[in-house]
């Protein structure tokens, strides 16, 4: 009889604890649902929009490039090792265009910006709660989602691709840095193949991702800093485990989505 309560506990645990996946899945789907709609309800709230599309975007500009830089170097340095093997070294273009555009500008960019502003995002949400400026607004009949929300939304999926585009480009010149001015490969093999080979179809890919990276990063840290007064630890703690919980699900999510994503676009 014990060994049976022993074995029902940790099945039971297992399910309790999908359940919740699950249920918050849902919950920050509506959340980021219920957001994106408030967007297009008059009077539009541009000016907001262009404060986030700075806060965003335009602040992220200069860690998107160093990395950028950084990854195309690493990949041009890597793949010229990899392909003088096989007498291949023209097509190191092929491979550092095709990485960036695919999967390393993407995901990248996503994880910088969430490192950036998604974190921010989250601790700036979650001390207004707590310090019930969020209760302020319903007082005074504000939509707080419309408020605060709803212009991060529309700002992160004007960014993300514009952001990934850029990462992209400069990443291409990192790769020619390393395997072009540094190794001695013929530049004018790098940018032929490199233009020969991605195909639209792999742009369209990239931005695809970005715009799905853009929906889930927004949704999960504004989401935890929204409802940090959900949590037994409050005040401070509170939101610093919001703005935890906020950057290591909106990267594991990035990760499973780009997953995803490559399966249905390949």
């Amino acid at each position: 009889m014990d060994l049976i309560v022993t074995l029902k506990n940790p099945i039971a645990a297992v399910g309790r604890e999908v359940l919740d996946f699950i249920r918050l899945m849902g919950r920050m789907f509506l959340f980021f649902l219920w957001g994106f709609l408030l967007i297009f309800q008059p009077p539009f709230q541009f000016d907001k929009i262009r404060q986030q599309v700075y806060f965003i975007g335009m602040k992220s500009v200069f860690v998107i490039c160093l990395t950028a830089v950084f990854t195309g170097l690493v990949l041009g340095l890597q793949g010229y090792y990899a392909l003088v093997k096989y007498g291949s070294t023209a097509a190191l273009g092929s491979a550092v265009a095709l990485s960036l555009v695919r999967e390393m500008g993407p995901v990248l960019t996503a994880i910088m910006v969430i490192a950036r502003a998604g974190s921010a995002m989250a601790a700036e949400i979650g001390i207004m709660r707590v310090s019930e400026q969020i209760d302020a607004l319903e007082t005074m009949d504000i939509n707080p989602m419309r408020y605060l929300i709803s212009p991060r939304i529309a700002a992160a999926l004007v960014c993300f691709p514009l952001l990934t585009a850029l990462f992209d480009v400069v990443g291409l010149y990192g790769g020619y840095l390393s395997g072009s001015a540094l190794l001695g490969l013929n530049p004018a093999f790098y940018f032929s193949r490199a233009q020969s080979s991605v195909e639209m179809s792999d742009i369209v890919g990239g931005f695809i991702k970005s715009i799905v990276f853009a929906m889930v990063v927004v949704t999960v840290c504004c989401f935890q800093g929204y409802y940090t007064h959900t949590r037994t630890e409050y005040g401070a703690k509170g939101v610093s485990l919001s703005t935890t919980q906020a950057v290591v699900i909106s990267c594991v999510l990035v990760l499973v989505t780009d997953y995803v994503l490559t399966t249905f676009l390949l």
